[in-house]
């Protein structure tokens, strides 16, 4: 039955995703309807709120899980809310939730008929037919996007190129850490080009899937086709650029198509966590083509930026903030952007769930108790490790490995000074971690990365960066 379908999918849920995730979003929803036919599944939300969430963040999760659950090769989830039921219908289950394959059966379950839009289609594709790229976000938009000192310029940079791609700022590149901002903005360009010139072919593409994508047109003899996809795109949004990073077969790729499109006065955007000049692992070449528009940064967001950005998400889910409960919010130590807009959905969500008002004291009660613990939670080599890996490529094995590349020797070194100066941990035990080294090693580390730091300004200024995140909870 389907019941004991989504039972077992909450089961896996709570040990991958934790138990959080599943008390707060997934116990709310229910599995209504498995349409064999179509390879369908509905899921009923308590509410908008709900749907909307669960749709932009477990999606992916939810089609895996239950793909393996319902023995299928692909299933399509289908979100619903609040909507009357028709009568019942036939449709075909599974005899039972095994990982073998098993005969389905009729029984008599809950039929849903809704309309549901298309997902959004990539620009190119209706050009060009084997297009295959991430999709440009509808939700993502000039006017959804709230300015503040933090990221004027960039907001501006981006304006005038949607306005006239390819005339100036070419290329734009704009860097900022983590949840600030850059995707949003990219995607922006991309609607604003759609809106004003209907025949334009923009592109949207993380840079990882560009590189698994480089890499299958290898595997698969398709190296010209891929080519001649993105010489053909008449903007390209490239986003979280430094991943292109020591992946030399790519990065030639790369700089041949981004050659082809300047000449060709094609807009070209990109998005990094770093400077231009600071990308470790980027051929001389490569970096040079990367810095030689326009690059703009974007900064944590003041205390007024953030009370407009929650208050613009608030209407955006019409939902009534208070300003003391905005005001609460915005004044909690977090990271970036993606953590305050974190922290407003579990103080909405728990609103919503429980059928209570948003006020100050349920904002307390949700957020005082997970700041506590964050606060009281040591910072281990863990966390450290985690933020280097969202700014270099290097893994942990890279940095217990015996190799002597220069910049992967500057990373390692960075790692042990940055452990030292964030944990209570001794000499020994940060070389034992990285690959047992003994404390001479961490002790000439320290004094290397402390003369670069004296010496080099913006080397300088990156180590703070690094450190202030490390820290942030």
């Amino acid at each position: 039955m389907v019941q004991d379908i989504w039972s077992s999918f909450l089961s896996i849920a709570k040990e991958e995703a934790g138990t959080r995730v599943v008390e707060t979003w997934f116990k709310a929803v229910s599995l209504v309807e498995w349409d064999a036919a179509t390879c369908t599944v509905y899921l009923q939300a308590p509410n908008h709120f709900v749907k909307d969430w669960i749709k932009a963040n477990y999606i992916s999760f939810i089609e895996l899980h239950l793909k393996r659950l319902l023995n299928a090769d692909k299933v399509n989830v289908i979100l619903i809310d609040d909507i009357a039921m028709p009568a019942a219908a036939s449709v075909k289950m599974p005899e039972k939730v095994s990982h073998e394959q098993s005969q389905p059966k009729t029984v008599s379950t809950t039929s849903v008929v809704q309309s549901v839009p298309n997902k959004t289609v990539l620009p190119a594709q209706s050009a060009i037919g084997t297009f295959k790229g991430s999709s440009i976000g509808r939700t993502y938009t000039f006017e959804t996007f709230v300015v503040g000192q933090n990221n004027s310029l960039a907001y501006a940079a981006a304006q005038a190129v949607a306005e006239r791609p390819g005339a100036i700022y070419n290329p734009l590149f704009i860097y900022g850490h983590s949840g600030l901002g850059k995707t949003h903005l990219l995607n922006a360009i991309g609607n604003d080009v759609k809106r004003r010139y209907k025949k334009t072919i923009s592109l949207y593409q993380t840079a990882d899937r560009f590189v698994t994508e480089f890499i299958n047109a290898i595997r698969f003899d398709k190296v010209h086709a891929f080519q001649q996809k993105y010489k053909s795109v008449d903007v390209l949004l490239i986003d979280d650029i430094q991943f292109i990073s020591n992946k030399e077969q790519t990065q030639e790729a790369f700089f041949h198509i981004f050659n082809t499109l300047y000449d060709a006065q094609k807009q070209i955007v990109f998005s990094s966590d770093t400077y231009p000049q600071n990308l470790s692992g980027l051929a001389e070449r490569l970096r040079y083509r990367l810095a030689c528009g326009l690059v703009v940064d974007m900064h944590a967001p003041t205390l007024e930026t953030k009370i407009a950005i929650l208050n613009r998400k608030a209407d955006l889910h019409g939902v009534a903030l208070p300003e003391e409960v905005a005001d609460f919010v915005a004044s909690r130590q977090v990271a970036n952007i993606r953590e305050l807009e974190g922290a407003l959905i579990r103080v909405v969500a728990f609103a919503t769930l429980t059928n209570q008002p948003v006020t100050l004291e349920l904002a307390k009660r949700v957020l005082v108790h997970t700041t506590t613990e964050a606060a009281r939670a040591p910072i281990g080599f863990e966390r450290v490790i985690k933020c280097l890996n969202k700014h270099y490529t290097y893994t942990l094995d890279d940095l217990r490995s015996q190799s002597r590349n220069k910049n992967l020797s500057m990373v390692r070194q960075m790692a042990m000074f940055l452990m030292k100066k964030v944990t209570d941990k001794s000499l020994r035990d940060v070389g034992l971690f990285l690959g047992g080294r003994d404390h001479s090693t961490v002790m000439h580390a320290l004094a290397k990365v402390e003369e670069c730091a004296k010496n080099d300004a913006t080397f300088s200024e990156r180590l703070k960066q690094l450190e202030q995140e490390i820290l942030s909870p």
